[in-house]
């Protein structure tokens, strides 16, 4: 496996950030409705291009995740390690969140079901900040995050067969583009490219750093 910094990205600082400015940025760089038509710009064909045409052969699925950011003097994200037992992206680092029912109140109604069913986290301590860009996985969910200020009074109940755990990492780290990488990989015949950041010693890659260089790209770029 190859891993490399982004290129121009090597020597570059820190965004400092504070709650106030990321809430000031957030209101008005944030998407305001949910992106849920077009051909999705960002995904996992976004730096490795051949995966586009596998996906175009799947069928299209709604899926959703909360990017929960807490409310804390210095701002964190919250996010979950998947059960080493599920049968998809088990024990990787995710946000709560996943398919899009029905009866839910489009993405914003998916993503704080499902925070509420993996970790518990009551919907009425998460006030909606707005979209980021939809997501185009590599297995044919297009995910839409939906950014959240989480109250930090918040308690947590984890699912046993969803979650191991839950934790938090500072925001303005996630933010940092000298800690944004790119790996390299080989999967079913091709060189797969995704973006990684690792925090102490928790590694965060594929869709989830993804989504978090999209943050950074919308908020602070």
């Amino acid at each position: 496996m190859n891993v490399s910094p982004i290129p121009g990205m090597e020597a570059a600082a820190g965004a400092p950030l504070d709650l106030d400015d990321f809430l000031m940025r957030a209101r008005t760089r944030l998407l305001a409705s949910p992106d849920l038509d077009g051909d999705p710009v960002r995904g996992d064909h976004e730096l490795t291009p051949e995966i586009r045409a596998l996906v175009a052969a799947l069928p299209a699925r709604g899926a959703a995740v909360l990017v929960p950011i807490v409310a804390r003097a210095r701002p964190t994200v919250l996010l979950t390690l998947r059960s080493a037992h599920l049968s998809s992206h088990a024990a990787q680092i995710a946000f709560p969140g996943g398919k899009i029912d029905p009866e839910d109140d489009g993405p914003l109604g998916a993503a704080l079901r499902e925070a509420q069913e993996e970790v518990g986290l009551a919907p009425a301590l998460v006030a909606p900040l707005g979209y980021l860009d939809a997501y185009l996985s590599r297995t044919g969910y297009r995910i839409v995050p939906v950014v959240g200020l989480v109250q930090p009074e918040f308690g947590l109940t984890l699912n046993p067969g969803e979650v191991d755990e839950a934790f938090e990492v500072p925001l303005d780290f996630l933010m940092s583009p000298g800690n944004h990488q790119r790996e390299s990989r080989e999967w079913l015949g091709m060189m797969r490219t995704f973006h990684a950041m690792t925090y102490e010693k928790r590694r965060i890659w594929g869709i989830t750093a993804g989504i978090l260089r999209s943050l950074y790209e919308r908020i602070y770029a």
